[in-house]
């Protein structure tokens, strides 16, 4: 859902149901419906009377913040390290062709841009422009910010572009050729909507997307799938399947192998349980007999490739949770491709036509180990990368099985290796150091938690300031959707915070998924006391080791991390002494009546059951907030542009503070969707203001 830590996956279709965009209709509720919340007129996104008292809590921050002696030099540095020409060009591989987009000072919002995978490879910078999104903004007079492409194979010369005004998951789609560098006249073209397309030929799509009343779920996501032919007006496009009102939504895929596209639909029942269906040539459908919690990652030679979220009973085999398996659907056979041992998990799975990439997390240190199906079952070859850091499987290439990875740790800037199959992997390009690491360590440890579970967090800071004693930390955290929080290379918090004589802590809590499924499902629901009690016992843990104190130690997360915070600032204020909460959920009695919340129900819980409502109102900071307890000074950032977790959770949250006289700050970005930032230059302020806050409120001193 967000956050700096994580910078680039290859997720499966599970995370593609949680990324692609959600409905942007929003009913407002009225003070009828919910007359004890005296602050609804907040969720009111552009209203007149929010947007004042929005710029209002703007002004104070940002004079406070933006006057601080560090700010204008934590700016330059963050500005400078996220427009640096020095940056890796990140590529994605089709055909003969990598495809990279770039922003820098000068192309502020962007350039999609190509070269021949020969020259990339080589080092080679002459890239050819496909589209200038500041020079195509300045035509069409509008605030496009890319929002990624879907090209046709396999000459990859049609594109579906996703173009965004202002950050927002609503976004437009238009066909784009690339031979002719233009939109295509009448070409596919669908309106502002959080909707997912997918290729099945060059006159055909799956198209799930609002087409009107009655076509969207609760959550707000397409409850249809429909099969749009070149010239048809996407309303008169056949529905081939339509869900239920109560279902998460309905998602097309489609995958490119030997020599034509094999189509297929997931019909997301919750967040985490879905039904999967193959399309074939006639149109019908055909379910599969995938276990609900499962995620599809790939079609090699005739086998489906599905990671395991739950175990699969088959006949007289059980394939357990968290592992890889290929599935038959001619044969109904299923084969093991991998099971992970403890401690070891399934970070992510990617494959060509003819391969299968499985990235693993051993003890979160990263590992890469390829598959080639064989007559005698899956033969398996460890990739020969650098240990004792974070490997991200950035691109592969579906025709060639071509990779493109990614390694990194905190004091070492990331190098690209190039993969070509078959061969040895190949350092190709490697970041500079845009940070003095020079005595900077990164040290493992554990903390116990409530229930005597071992909770591993990692300590980053320079060794003299672990030996000098307590200084000023944060300590960052994540807890949820089986998202992984990994020590990776952070420049801008490198440069900004530890370089500086910060020390920085990510915390490995369950509901993430460092250690596999179980980890993340032990703190599902009502069960998710425990993801606190993980992040508080790390916190414990600092302080017993002498490396913070209570008086210097900020905590930071975003989105399901903004709710950690949030649960932490109400359930443990003494312990903390500065909260970064970032574009969070904060109102859990509610957040399912807003946007994509009715979506998180797997997550969270539902206030509609009892038993689950009565866990949530525990837990709810919105509703945890008291007007006699001495909270810290936090500060709240979102985007008033965010249409998957509503500004009206900080703003509501923030809103009840003041009322009762308690202090904070507040800084809302009027565009930047979930992310909070639209472009390099939004970021770079956001990162200044965040650390402007931390380095006040804990006291850290620079030279």
């Amino acid at each position: 859902m967000f956050f700096e830590t994580s910078k680039r996956s290859m997720a499966g279709l599970a995370a593609l149901i949680s990324l692609i965009s959600i409905s942007s209709a929003q009913e407002e509720a009225t003070d009828m419906e919910f007359p004890e919340d005296p602050n609804l007129w907040l969720e009111e996104v552009e209203g007149e009377r929010a947007l004042g008292w929005v710029r209002i809590q703007n002004d104070r921050t940002l004079k406070e913040l933006e006057a601080h002696s560090l700010y204008d030099g934590l700016l330059e540095e963050a500005r400078a390290i996220l427009t640096s020409d020095e940056r890796i060009a990140g590529a994605a591989l089709r055909g003969d062709y990598a495809y990279n987009f770039w922003q820098d000072e000068t192309s502020v919002r962007g350039l999609w841009r190509r070269m021949p995978i020969s020259d990339y490879v080589s080092g080679k910078t002459d890239w050819q422009v496909l589209l200038d999104i500041d020079a195509l903004a300045e035509k069409e007079d509008e605030n496009w910010v890319y929002k990624g492409s879907s090209c046709l194979a396999p000459d990859y010369k049609r594109c579906i572009l996703t173009l965004s005004r202002g950050g927002s998951d609503a976004a437009v789609r238009r066909e784009f050729d690339i031979s002719t560098g233009s939109f295509v006249e009448d070409g596919f073209s669908l309106p502002e909507a959080k909707a997912s397309t997918s290729w099945l030929d060059q006159d055909t799509l799956l198209v799930a997307t609002d087409t009107g009343e009655g076509t969207l779920t609760d959550s707000g996501y397409p409850l249809q799938v429909r099969r749009w032919a070149r010239g048809m007006d996407i309303a008169d496009a056949p529905v081939i399947f339509e869900g239920d009102k109560k279902d998460v939504g309905s998602f097309p895929f489609s995958v490119y192998t030997e020599g034509e596209y094999i189509g297929g639909i997931v019909r997301a029942r919750t967040f985490y349980e879905s039904d999967y269906y193959l399309i074939d040539y006639d149109g019908m459908l055909t379910q599969l007999p995938l276990p609900a919690k499962s995620s599809f990652s790939g079609y090699v030679k005739g086998q489906l490739i599905v990671s395991l979220n739950e175990d699969w009973a088959l006949g007289d085999e059980v394939y357990k949770s968290g592992s890889v398996v290929s599935y038959d659907p001619d044969q109904d056979h299923v084969n093991l491709i991998f099971e992970p041992e403890d401690r070891v998990a399934v970070a992510g799975v990617s494959s060509s036509q003819d391969q299968v990439y499985v990235s693993l997390l051993d003890n979160i240190s990263g590992r890469l180990i390829s598959f080639m199906p064989t007559d005698k079952g899956w033969k398996k070859a460890d990739i020969a990368l650098p240990e004792n850091g974070v490997l991200s499987l950035s691109s592969i290439d579906q025709t060639t099985g071509d990779v493109l990875v990614y390694y990194e740790n905190p004091t070492t800037p990331e190098t690209l290796f190039y993969i070509k199959e078959g061969n040895a992997p190949k350092a190709i390009k490697s970041t500079p150091a845009f940070y003095d690491s020079e005595g900077v360590v990164t040290r493992q440890y554990e903390a116990t938690s409530s229930d005597g579970t071992k909770i591993p967090y990692f300590v980053i800071a320079r060794e003299d300031v672990l030996k000098a004693g307590p200084a000023p930390t944060v300590q960052y955290g994540y807890g949820g959707f089986q998202v992984s929080i990994l020590p990776q290379y952070s420049a801008t918090t490198g440069k900004l915070w530890v370089e500086n004589g910060g020390v920085y802590v990510i915390a490995n809590i369950r509901g993430g998924g460092e250690f596999g499924p179980s980890w993340h499902q032990a703190g599902l629901k009502t069960k998710r006391q425990l993801i606190y009690d993980d992040f508080y016992a790390v916190s414990e843990s600092l302080i017993e080791k002498g490396i913070t104190t209570s008086e210097q130690l900020g905590i930071l997360g975003g989105s399901n991390g903004g709710l950690l915070m949030g649960v932490a600032m109400t359930q443990r204020p003494e312990l903390y002494t500065a909260i970064g909460i970032g574009v969070p959920l904060l109102d859990m009695l509610r957040y399912d009546q807003l946007l994509a919340g009715a979506s998180w129900v797997g997550e969270y819980g539902s206030p509609s059951i009892p038993e689950e409502r009565a866990f949530l109102e525990k837990i709810s900071p919105y509703h945890n907030l008291e007007a006699d307890t001495e909270y810290p000074r936090v500060y709240f950032f979102t985007s008033t542009k965010d249409d998957r977790v509503h500004p009206g959770h900080a703003r509501k949250m923030a809103k009840k503070m003041e009322d009762m006289g308690h202090p904070f700050l507040y800084y809302e970005n009027i565009e930047g969707g979930h992310g909070a930032a639209a472009n390099q230059e939004q970021q770079a302020k956001r990162l200044a203001l965040q650390y402007v806050y931390f380095a006040q409120s804990l006291g850290l001193e620079t030279e």
